[in-house]
């Protein structure tokens, strides 16, 4: 879909009056300031308790910059705030209803944490002012400390007490979500404030004065000493984690690998890093690291760390029960959030020398001191041929197959993957390929960032799809309705296996470890008797639904279908019944260190 679809959403849910009122109330003021940050939507399920502010959106701003973009379930529009940000690296608003809202909301929130994305989240709760409450509502739905439901896992969070101390929380808020290394913040509007009459003459503030805190600059001599160990190294390797979608840093990070001969590793936590079928790419992407990789890494002497997702865990994996003996640069902000509640700080890693920078600087940094060398790469490895069966069962290998080859000559964007994904299937060579996995492993999340992550991607020219789990898709499926109402394109395929698989592998690991029998790890797990309709769910929130397909001679027409509809500007979601099975480092079935 070209640009012009952001001016033919512009036109959907306007207000059929015109608006002759001038501002006068508390969240007119508080609309004006959301007007002025430059957010494009805010996503929201109604509530009451903003009932406030939504009238100052829709009848003061005629639902323009920000325009509402309806979620079915709170969960959702944190989802689609999420998955826009990963594509762009700005945040979106998102409004939820109290405390009620916030709760549906929570899950959404953790996975956005955890992927270090920006958001600004608006709360809202019933008056605090007890003697201004409805009977029982307002009473359920006002909390003493509501942003505590979510404080472990937010950047930053406030509750004003009036309108010009909600205004700088705004300003605030969105300095600290957009300043690195992000993170949601929430901001809670007590409804009474909202809604009390509040005339001012003050100017608007300059939001340009209130800008993001710059990121610290790498600094030069610990980036000279970097450069004199990366250089001086028989084996250096890069962990190309967290990075920018930037087109340009991408090639910078290819010509550091390439000047340094450095082996690099990533991983599909993250978004693509580094083109996998470059030749110093060390193997396949993983949830987990290969063997083969690991092994690779043994090797190595010295170890640049852009942000890696769980560093300490990587370097136990090539090195268990030893210290590693490689130099390793942390190059990294993320240390700034870590906090006593959630552990997604993950195992302290054994560091020698530390950049407190983000990524990106620190390798354009590292380009301008480290001399060119010239360095023989090694021969790329040969491509892995994956073919789809001509007919009979569907394995996730034959779906990538046929996708690939239905897509052939066109720029796809994967904007999730199943866990039963091997990075051998999908060679990524631009920073917008895949853009990574939920953060917080939170079942749900899938449909609606690939909601939010397709409405980024407009006048990109590429093919939003995501490949989803069915009990991925199940739990988010309400997202897709946000897609259709509001025209925006995107292809969600669904890994069907008919089961919460990876518990089964769990329940199989008991089973052995007791000697009990392993036949028995299907119960409560298996999603059949009866098999929910996924097309017809699809179909249910106005969605083109295809399959279900269980045979592989009917795949590519499947595809052939959905990819023409999803041209035309469809959402789309295609059935494909696959045999359980995963691929090498993909299932969540390892037990503790201990055993």
């Amino acid at each position: 879909m070209s640009r012009d679809s952001r001016t033919e959403r512009g036109a959907i849910d306007q207000p059929l009056l015109p608006n002759a009122v001038e501002d006068g109330w508390g969240s007119d003021r508080i609309a004006r300031v959301l007007s002025r940050f430059g957010i494009a939507y805010i996503c929201l399920n109604p509530g009451a308790s903003y009932r406030g502010l939504h009238d100052s959106l829709v009848n003061l701003l005629g639902n323009r910059a920000p325009q509402m973009l309806l979620s079915l379930h709170e969960e959702s529009a944190v989802a689609i705030a999420q998955g826009y940000a990963k594509v762009t690296g700005k945040p979106l608003a998102v409004a939820l209803h109290s405390n009620v809202g916030l709760m549906h909301g929570t899950m959404a929130i953790f996975n956005a944490w955890c992927d270090r994305v920006p958001m600004l989240i608006l709360g809202a709760t019933g008056p605090v002012d007890a003697a201004k409450r409805r009977p029982w509502i307002d009473w359920i739905h006002t909390a003493r400390d509501q942003a505590a439901i979510v404080r472990p896992y937010i950047k930053w969070d406030d509750q004003p007490a009036s309108i010009p101390a909600a205004e700088e929380a705004l300003l605030r808020a969105m300095q600290i979500t957009q300043s690195a290394p992000c993170a949601p913040v929430y901001v809670v509007l007590d409804s009474a404030l909202q809604e009390m009459p509040y005339r001012t003459d003050a100017p608007l503030p300059d939001v340009a004065r209130f800008a993001p805190v710059p990121p610290p600059p790498p600094d030069p001599t610990a980036i000279a000493e970097a450069a004199r160990r990366l250089g001086a190294a028989r084996q250096p390797a890069i962990l190309a984690g967290r990075v920018g979608r930037d087109e340009a840093a991408w090639q910078r990070r290819v010509a550091l690998a390439e000047r340094l001969g450095a082996m690099v590793v990533t991983d599909t936590k993250a978004g693509a890093a580094f083109p996998t079928d470059h030749p110093l790419h060390a193997g396949p992407p993983g949830g987990f690291l290969r063997a083969e990789v690991a092994e690779r890494l043994k090797g190595v002497d010295a170890i640049l760390a852009l942000d890696w997702i769980d560093l300490a865990g990587t370097l136990n994996a090539v090195w268990p029960g030893s210290a590693c003996p490689a130099f390793v640069i942390n190059a990294s902000l993320d240390h700034q959030l870590h906090n006593g509640w959630s552990f997604d700080h993950f195992g302290l890693p054994p560091v020698d020398l530390r950049l407190a920078a983000e990524p990106d600087p620190v390798v354009t940094a590292l380009l301008a001191v480290v001399p060119p060398a010239p360095r023989e790469l090694p021969a790329p490895a040969p491509p892995r041929t994956i073919t789809n069966p001509l007919s009979g069962t569907i394995t996730i290998a034959g779906l990538a197959a046929a996708l690939q080859t239905a897509t052939r000559g066109e720029a796809v964007s994967l904007l999730h993957l199943p866990l039963g994904w091997d990075g051998s299937y999908w060679h990524f060579r631009h920073p917008l390929d895949y853009i990574g996995a939920d953060g917080g492993a939170g079942i749900g999340g899938g449909p609606g960032i690939a909601v939010g992550a397709a409405l980024a991607l407009e006048g990109e020219g590429r093919l939003p799809i995501a490949i989803t789990g069915d009990g991925d898709f199940l739990m988010g499926v309400t997202a897709l309705w946000t897609a259709v109402h509001y025209k925006v394109p995107v292809m969600i395929v669904v890994a069907n296996n008919r089961s919460f698989f990876n518990d089964e592998l769990h329940q199989e690991r008991m089973a052995r470890q007791r000697s009990r029998p392993v036949e028995n790890r299907w119960v409560g797990q298996r999603i059949a008797e009866p098999a929910p309709d996924l097309a017809q769910m699809a179909r249910a929130q106005g969605a083109v639904g295809i399959g279900p397909v269980g045979d592989a001679a009917d795949i590519a027409a499947a595809f052939d279908e959905g990819l023409r509809a999803l041209r035309a500007g469809a959402a789309v979601v295609i059935d494909v019944h696959v045999a359980p099975g995963y691929a090498p480092g993909a299932a969540m079935t390892r037990g503790s260190k201990a055993r």
